[in-house]
């Protein structure tokens, strides 16, 4: 069952004190769901009351990491809007208004320089949480919040619920690690005269050993990924799945197939594992999806890393290469690794000196690959089909020469069909690497 409003308004609030990570992304992505599911609004506020650590680098670099996973925000930084400013070092006068406004209704009282809200004595503290239920807390086991600090700044919990109020923002959906914290925000909503938004709180995202993630559990940061060749594709679909599920065996979906199955009602309330197998074998098909030229360009940089130039070759010819490898690559740098020898021979003779062939194994040889550049036709299947032919009529299987002529071409025993690796690299490129070995 859909939840429709007339206006859905959410955030994603991050703090600028490190890189986007996974828990934080995972965050703005079930976010950015909700508000294009509703046509809603997808707000970007920055944290920054932590003057010690908050940094505009930081600030960047989170807002590159959401760009890249295609996470555009309606309203924040750079974007601007009617209702800004969107960072909370630029919002300490909004934020002493308020906190005043509760010491003259007698709701607060100072401490030295600090504001502090009295939290009310024999209160039940209800709210309904759109993954986990009715939750409920006495207001006697809350100690008073803090609200304004004796330096002038604001406490997380008083902050985030007037930016919350004075953004309209409709649902509030962060993770489960909050739901401690909401009570003390419900009652300063009710002190404040305020309407309470939705809340839905996101199950927390654990190692496979069931322990908090953590670099040993892989990268934590969004940009490691991209560093380490996932596609955003990929990694959105992923997430998408952690805590979350369409409702049927789908596993693979787009941007817009994810928009039009989310719904914040089917989050589970158990803590998602991150799988870093899961997420190369979801990575890998997006990959295999992507168009030959599209996907050439992007493994472009990960060859250049290795020494390769694929700019002295035709992108119609790299595109066609990496179709060959049918899938094969978990990420753009295996897809890369995977092709190398299609771009350089230098990396083929590195691996590979042919040093494991007799005598009598390189007479047999030259005498096929010589009958085989006899052909007409520089055709996969039908070079095939005469290596099949001449095999068995010398008393031969197939690998007995297909292995030989794999070595030769790739360097390595495991490659796409060789008979096609030949055809793509073309009858002058693949006589000079059989002549290099003494073949041809």
């Amino acid at each position: 069952m859909m939840i429709m409003t007339d206006s859905v308004r959410v955030r994603f609030a991050p703090s600028p004190t490190g890189a986007l990570h996974i828990g934080g992304a995972h965050t703005a992505l079930f976010n950015w769901l909700w508000a294009r599911r509703n046509n809603g609004t997808f707000v970007l506020r920055i944290e920054d009351t932590d003057r010690a650590r908050s940094t505009r680098e930081f600030e960047e670099t989170i807002m590159k990491g959401l760009e890249w996973l295609g996470l555009d925000w309606d309203e924040g930084p750079i974007t601007g809007g009617t209702k800004g400013p969107y960072r909370q070092s630029e919002r300490t006068d909004i934020y002493l208004e308020t906190a005043n406004r509760l010491l003259d209704q007698g709701l607060a009282y100072k401490e030295g320089d600090a504001i502090i809200h009295a939290i009310p004595k024999g209160k039940t503290i209800t709210f309904d949480d759109l993954v986990y239920g009715k939750i409920t807390m006495e207001s006697d086991t809350l100690k008073d919040t803090v609200l304004i600090k004796s330096d002038g700044s604001p406490t997380y919990n008083f902050a985030v619920v007037v930016d919350d109020y004075l953004m309209d923002i409709t649902y509030v959906i962060r993770g489960e690690d909050h739901i401690s914290n909401t009570p003390k925000q419900v009652l300063l909503y009710e002190a404040l005269g305020w309407r309470l938004p939705r809340f839905a709180h996101l199950p927390m995202i654990l190692g496979k050993d069931k322990k908090k993630l953590s670099k040993r559990h892989g990268a934590t940061s969004v940009y490691e990924y991209k560093n380490m060749g996932y596609l955003p594709e990929g990694l959105f679909n992923y997430f998408a799945l952690l805590g979350w599920s369409p409702g049927d065996d789908r596993e693979i979906f787009s941007r817009s197939e994810a928009v039009s199955l989310f719904d914040l009602r089917r989050v589970t309330k158990r803590s998602a594992v991150f799988d870093m197998d899961k997420l190369d074998a979801v990575n890998q098909v997006h990959i295999s999806r992507l168009d030959p030229r599209k996907r050439s360009e992007l493994v472009k940089p990960f060859w250049k890393e290795m020494g390769l130039e694929p700019e002295i070759h035709n992108d119609d010819f790299l595109a066609e290469a990496l179709n060959l490898l049918q899938g094969r690559g978990k990420t753009l740098r295996e897809v890369a690794a995977f092709s190398d020898y299609f771009l350089s021979f230098d990396v083929v003779k590195a691996r590979y000196d042919g040093s494991d062939l007799s005598d009598s194994q390189k007479a047999l040889l030259q005498e096929f690959f010589r009958m085989l550049f006899e052909m007409e036709s520089w055709d996969a299947h039908e070079m095939a089909a005469f290596a099949k032919e001449w095999s068995t009529g010398k008393g031969l299987k197939m690998k007995d020469v297909a292995m030989p002529f794999r070595m030769a071409l790739t360097g390595t025993k495991v490659s796409p069909g060789i008979f096609e690796v030949a055809a793509t690299l073309g009858k002058a490129e693949t006589a000079k690497r059989l002549q290099h070995y003494g073949l041809l």
